[in-house]
């Protein structure tokens, strides 16, 4: 007796409507090929310091093996919290105002999913990191497209944003230094940006996780300007900076109720943030500036000869920056 039953047509229609990562699909027609150079993934090349995995170690040796807090460890958010207004300007309480996450990436599933009714608006720029607009699909949401331009380097412009917006519009999510144009913002821009927020009533989402290797300039977070921290998620963790991709940890800074929120999702999906990532962040925070600062020495030097050599060869680049990433035009 043959069964009617086709296992396709019970996957839910917003993933059915999902494309795969056109630069996953590359990945694996690759593997297993010798001599193939990937100028693709948004990874250091750099293995994360010694004294961080040492810390991930030593949490092991001693049987730091268990659960945690959904929120993170308290030593860890203390040191977040510290870390945050040192270098970005703004206060958050460890306590009720800060999130450990796995990764940034699920500090934005859990932001969006938190925030979005079916049908709301979300608005984002591109060239952007891949996941925004299925993250926002996928949270019953609609994602709107807002484009960069090179003749502006890359920034976001709040007169393109404010074109976007209608009564659906729900929140904006922002990414600088942008994955993958290297383009930034600067105060006057975010200003601009946050005076729309506040005349339409809407949320930021900012992912600062490149903020570190900021090269021209000094980074400046859209939280730190007045009455944005009550209406804007910050999003930063430590795959970039530190090089620690594979330990996927990261976290969410912002209101209240907004991290009350996302914790309920994160407490039932994930739980908690590996406890031994948590140790090696904590380590990372503490002691990882120097490693920081000379990696992102090697970045700049780096992106100078690269950007030279594109243009050279006739292929328009401008120079990013920051983050670790060359957008040379190909037309």
């Amino acid at each position: 007796m043959s069964s009617n039953f086709k296992p396709g047509d019970i996957v839910a229609q917003q993933v059915q409507s999902i494309p795969r990562s056109g630069i996953r699909e590359f990945f694996e027609l690759v593997q297993g090929q010798r001599d193939v150079i990937s100028l693709g993934v948004g990874e250091p090349d750099f293995v994360t310091p010694w004294h961080i995995r040492e810390a991930a170690i030593y949490a092991m040796e001693r049987g730091h093996t268990t659960y945690t807090s959904n929120l993170g460890l308290p030593k860890l958010r203390a040191s977040i919290s510290g870390y945050v207004a040192g270098g970005f300007g703004v206060e958050y309480n460890p306590e009720t105002q800060i999130l450990v996450s796995v990764g940034v990436s699920e500090a934005l599933d859990i932001a969006l999913r938190a925030i979005i009714n079916p049908g709301d608006e979300i608005l984002y720029h591109e060239p952007c990191y891949v996941s925004y607009a299925p993250g926002i699909a996928l949270a019953h949401g609609v994602p709107v497209s807002v484009p960069c331009l090179a003749k502006n380097g890359f920034a976001v412009n709040a007169e393109a944003i404010e074109r976007a917006i209608t009564p659906m519009s729900k929140a904006i999510v922002l990414n600088f230094p942008t994955n993958p144009t290297g383009g930034t913002m600067t105060r006057e821009s975010l200003e601009a940006i946050a005076s729309l927020a506040k005349r339409h009533n809407l949320l930021v989402i900012t992912d600062e996780i490149y903020s570190e290797l900021t090269f021209e300039g000094k980074h400046t977070s859209i939280a730190t300007l007045p009455d944005m921290a009550e209406r804007t998620i910050f999003l930063h963790g430590f795959s970039k900076a530190y090089a620690m991709t594979g330990f996927r940890i990261g976290y969410a800074c912002g209101p209240p109720a907004i991290i009350e929120a996302m914790m309920r999702i994160h407490q039932y999906s994930m739980l908690c943030a590996s406890i031994i990532s948590q140790e090696a962040a904590i380590e990372a925070l503490q002691n990882g500036a120097e490693s920081v600062a000379e990696m992102k020495e090697q970045y700049c030097l780096r992106r100078n000869f690269i950007v030279k050599a594109f243009n050279d060869m006739g292929l328009e680049c401008l120079l990013p920056s920051g983050s670790f990433y060359a957008f040379p035009s190909v037309q």
